[in-house]
């Protein structure tokens, strides 16, 4: 027997936000996972359903879960995977299910549902026609670094996820990376009492974030200019030598070229100085 592996989508903030079909769903399930079984509870009983079995499955659980879960998916069972807000499987639990449930042969259906990355671009006022969806950043070291510069680059709007205690140096490490003027979009909160939207430069943004954010938040960056792809090492250092052969510090020269390349400016003052010496 092959069962069926459905993936839920649920309120990223406004529980009026859960879909009729699924709850429905979530009703005829024969196992609900999900990543907190006491916030999911509240979910259900707001939405008058009781008595479901509930089986938390998370970051850390995840990969144990599988097996017993295929063993149930082999009798015939739905099982509904739900994360705590959004869609599972995107920067949250999930992916492990599908691809082990897929390759079992199972069958793997999805219920559409909020997304605070699409909500975020949606309203962003960006470029959404082609979008890159980044997730959560590495938090340090040589990734984080190459992850920034590839933001930089991308001439696509990208989407950030950010923790709020750490928005304020994620904002200035992509300020570094693709130039102080680049635009860009954070909100906060969406679909919730205190929902906000910041819109500016990213100094801007780094401005308004020194102060306390509270909340899930998302990043959403403007597109590299497409010259920015075209631009050899040798013309970037024409640039900067052409500003400050007109009077500007060598500073102002790489900060006006990075922005204007849409690149980091260490990434090009490393460019620079090393040709100087």
């Amino acid at each position: 027997m092959t069962g069926s592996l459905v993936l839920i989508g649920t309120p990223i903030g406004n529980l009026g936000d859960l879909s009729p079909r699924a709850a429905e769903a979530l009703g005829s399930a024969d196992l609900v996972c999900c990543e907190d079984t006491r916030r999911t509870g509240r979910l259900l009983a707001h939405t008058g359903l009781h008595g479901l079995r509930l089986r938390r499955v998370d970051e850390h659980t995840e990969a144990a879960a599988v097996r017993d879960i295929l063993a149930l998916l082999a009798t015939g069972a739905v099982v509904a995977v739900v994360s705590d807000a959004g869609m599972p499987a995107l920067t949250d639990p999930g992916g492990r299910l599908v691809s082990a449930c897929a390759e079992a042969g199972h069958t793997v259906t999805v219920v559409p549902g909020p997304s605070a990355g699409v909500a975020a671009l949606a309203i962003s006022g960006l470029p959404a026609g082609r979008f890159c969806f980044e997730g959560f950043l590495p938090r340090k070291g040589r990734a984080r670094a190459e992850r920034l510069e590839q933001i930089a680059r991308e001439t696509r709007t990208t989407v950030v996820y950010e923790s709020p205690h750490r928005l304020q140096p994620c904002l200035e490490d992509l300020a570094d990376a693709c130039g102080p003027t680049r635009r860009g979009v954070v909100a906060r909160e969406l679909t919730k009492l205190h929902e906000e939207v910041a819109r500016g430069s990213l100094a801007e943004l780094c401005q308004w974030a020194a102060g306390p954010v509270k909340g899930e938040v998302v990043i959403v960056i403007e597109g590299a200019p497409e010259a920015a792809s075209e631009a050899t090492d040798e013309d970037l250092r024409a640039a900067v030598e052409s500003l400050i052969a007109a009077g500007s510090s060598r500073k102002d020269a790489v900060e006006t070229t990075a922005a204007a390349h849409g690149m980091s400016r260490r990434r090009l003052y490393n460019l620079v100085v090393t040709t100087d010496d």
